[in-house]
């Protein structure tokens, strides 16, 4: 890796990522390029100088050395850009984490953001009504193998401003991409049945794309107005007008619910209480990365897969 020098031409560097090498590499025709992104993770927008002539304003920024391409699909375009023709807006929406809907369990974090009990035993040590870690209750924590009585995750999506009232149809998400370790875990719906990912690249992070025509499930509209002052609206975390919810479950792999090898080579330890007897808790610390399909916002979910290990 290296950077391109782009203080005189404007330089096109330009590579497949491992995945499209590999589909490339099929030789049946099928490898066609139909969309593409652009970001500017590389941009510094503070060295904007509007104190030059106009034609200096943006000189530093432009003469910026860039990375070259690089093919690791997982390690670049983390802050794409979004074309949006309304002409009027002012504020952009963003997506949260549901800390107060009463299924999420998600008020109070105990490890590293969600945790997901990877066995039966584990499930039944967490659950307990006299287990704590780290002085507290485990709240937060997903059933990662019995997944039909799992809390589930909830993500808000809506311009969090009061300052305007509605919401523009096309600043609403529709549909959301899901990026996962695959070695770890898999999605479910919010009914706790299993999602089939689009495709798993060569690094093992599975891509979900789920939408709210296709995936009534995972997608749903979220009807509770920002002026309704009525119970309804106390599970909610969007302050100004409200988009769609993504709500989504994890299921351990079957690595992680199986091998104790995994957990004691990657895992940190944690010590548990539960009046009579203590234990210990292994846990890798990973993220899910959700995007947004229509504006391309990111967020950034961690998660904790555990096992008791004692």
């Amino acid at each position: 890796m290296g950077f391109l020098n782009n203080s005189g031409d404007i330089i096109l560097d330009a590579v497949l990522t491992d995945t499209g090498r590999a589909r490339l590499s099929r030789g049946d025709g099928s490898f066609k390029i139909t969309k593409f992104a652009l970001s500017d993770d590389e941009i510094d927008y503070s060295l904007y100088n509007s104190s030059t002539g106009s034609a200096y304003t943006d000189l530093q920024i432009l003469q910026t050395p860039v990375l070259e391409s690089f093919t690791n699909n997982a390690s670049s375009m983390k802050s794409k850009l979004l074309t949006v023709n309304l002409k009027d807006i002012l504020h952009l929406p963003s997506m949260k984490i549901n800390d107060k809907d009463n299924r999420t369990l998600a008020n109070a974090f105990v490890l590293n953001g969600y945790s997901i009990a990877v066995d039966k035993t584990t499930e039944d040590y967490l659950f307990s009504t006299s287990t704590t870690v780290n002085g507290v209750k485990p709240v937060g924590v997903l059933r990662g193998f019995t997944t039909s009585k799992s809390p589930i995750v909830r993500i808000d999506q809506g311009l969090d401003t009061t300052a305007v009232t509605s919401l523009p149809t096309e600043l609403k998400e529709t549909q959301y991409i899901i990026e996962i370790d695959n070695r770890l875990g898999t999605l479910t719906d919010k009914n706790n049945r299993p999602l089939t990912p689009s495709y798993v690249d060569d690094d093992d992070i599975a891509s979900y794309f789920v939408s709210l025509t296709t995936d009534p499930d995972s997608v749903e509209e979220n009807t509770v107005s920002v002026t309704d002052t009525t119970v309804s609206s106390a599970g909610q975390v969007i302050n100004g007008p409200r988009g769609t919810i993504f709500q989504f479950g994890i299921e351990a792999s079957l690595s992680a619910k199986t091998s104790t090898y995994l957990f004691t080579t990657l895992g940190t330890t944690y010590t548990t209480t539960r009046s009579p007897s203590t234990g210990a808790l292994r846990t890798i610390n990973t993220n899910i990365l959700i995007t947004g399909g229509t504006t391309g916002f990111s967020l950034t979910v961690p998660v904790s897969f555990v096992k008791l290990t004692t």
